[in-house]
C-alpha cells in the first residue's frame, strides 16, 4: 500500500473537483481548490521525493476549447518528471504513443475501450498493440445505482456502462492491462470518507496492481484503506491534502 499522487487539470489550470459535478455543457464544474502554481510545478515536488506511480488527468474533452491548455499542462508536468507519472484524458491508439514518448510511465483509458455503454475489446487490443497492455491503466472509476451495484462510468464520470465492478470482472480483466485505478465518483472531492464497500471488492485483485480514489479526508481514512483493502490496495488523496487547500501533510502520508 502506497500514496499515489494526483495532478487533476480542467481548462488549463491545476484543480481539486467535485467528480460528480463534472459536466461538459459550459465546461461546468464544482471547484474545491484552483491552483496558483501549473502543473509541473506540482510533478516537481513529487520527483524530488521520488513519488512515482501517481497520474496526470485532463478532465476536459478532446472536443473543449480548453483541451489544447489543459494537455500542454499535462506535457509539461510529464516533463518535469519522466517516466514517473501516468496520464490519462482522451487517450485511444492512435494518441497513446505521444503521450508515452512524452515522459508518461503508463497511459490511463476508459472511454475508449468502452463504447455505447459496453466494453470494446477490439478498441483495447488496439491499444494493447500500440503500447502494450504492461503500459496501460484501466480506469474502472465507478458509481451505485438503485439495485446497489456499482457499474463503471465513461466520459469524464458522466455516462453509465454495463460493466459491473465486482471481483469476478476485476479478475477477468486484470490479464488484459498493467494497473487498475478506480475512483469512487459520488465520493470524488466530498471530503465525505471513504467507500468500504467499493474497497472491500478491489480487494480481491491480487494479480496487477490497484489504485482507489474518492473520499478521503483523514489519516483514519487511510487506515480504512488498508484494514479493508488487506494492504494490497494503493491510493490517492486530492482535496484533503495540503497542497490543495487540505490538511493532509503530503510528507506525513509518504512516512506511513
Amino acid at each position: 500500500m502506497r500514496l499515489r499522487p494526483c495532478i487533476d487539470i480542467h481548462n488549463g489550470r491545476v484543480k481539486q473537483i467535485v467528480g460528480s459535478s463534472l459536466k461538459d455543457e459550459k465546461e461546468s464544474v464544482k471547484e474545491n481548490f484552483v491552483s496558483e502554481y501549473d502543473a509541473a510545478y506540482y510533478a516537481g515536488i513529487y520527483r524530488d521525493r521520488a513519488l512515482k506511480g501517481g497520474h496526470v488527468i485532463v478532465l476536459n474533452s478532446r472536443l473543449s476549447e480548453y483541451y489544447e491548455a489543459s494537455r500542454k499542462a499535462a506535457f509539461s508536468a510529464l516533463s518535469a518528471f519522466p517516466g514517473g507519472m501516468q496520464y490519462g484524458g482522451g487517450i485511444n491508439n492512435e494518441n497513446a504513443a505521444l503521450f508515452l514518448e512524452a515522459g508518461a510511465s503508463h497511459v490511463i483509458v476508459t472511454s475508449f475501450v468502452f463504447r455505447d455503454g459496453r466494453l470494446n475489446m477490439e478498441n483495447l487490443r488496439r491499444l494493447q498493440s500500440e503500447c502494450g497492455k504492461e503500459r496501460i491503466v484501466l480506469d474502472l472509476s465507478c458509481r451505485k445505482k438503485e439495485d446497489g451495484n456499482y457499474y463503471v462510468t465513461t466520459d469524464r464520470w458522466q455516462k453509465y456502462t454495463d460493466l459491473l465492478v465486482t471481483e469476478e470482472s476485476l479478475r477477468s480483466l486484470s490479464s488484459e492491462c498493467g494497473e487498475f485505478l478506480v475512483h469512487a465518483v459520488d465520493r470524488e472531492g466530498k471530503g465525505e470518507g471513504v467507500d468500504r464497500e467499493l474497497i472491500r471488492i478491489l480487494s480481491g485483485v491480487q494479480e496487477i496492481p490497484v489504485t482507489y480514489a474518492g473520499g478521503i479526508k483523514s489519516l483514519n481514512d487511510v487506515d480504512i484503506i488498508e484494514k479493508e483493502g488487506a494492504g494490497r490496495i494503493d491510493y490517492t488523496v486530492g482535496t484533503a491534502l495540503e497542497l490543495f487547500g487540505g490538511k493532509l501533510k503530503l510528507d506525513e502520508l509518504i512516512r506511513r
